[in-house]
């Protein structure tokens, strides 16, 4: 259900990712070189990520709580498939 999920994003709401390919095999790439990241360097990122959103004009948003009713719906499938994975 996850991987469906996935590939729906990518497919559906993801268009400024030309190529899917790329990025997957620099995430992979990152992850074995890297591993994890620390939280300073997380938050670091994050906080460079939301700056550019806020010059963009696209953060913060202006209708908080527009769409939560997809979020929870996705949320609850997903806690749902963590449950069945972790009983079996």
């Amino acid at each position: 259900m996850l991987i469906r999920l996935q590939n729906l994003w990518e497919r559906n709401f993801n268009p400024m990712i030309k190529n899917p390919e790329l990025l997957k095999k620099f995430e992979e790439d990152f992850m074995q070189d890297k591993g994890r990241l620390s939280y300073n360097k997380s938050l670091q990122i994050f906080m460079a990520l939301w700056n550019e959103g806020v010059k963009l004009g696209v953060l913060p948003l202006k209708n908080p709580l527009e769409g939560i009713e997809v979020d929870i719906k996705v949320a609850k499938i997903l806690n749902s498939c963590l449950k069945k994975s972790s009983q079996g």
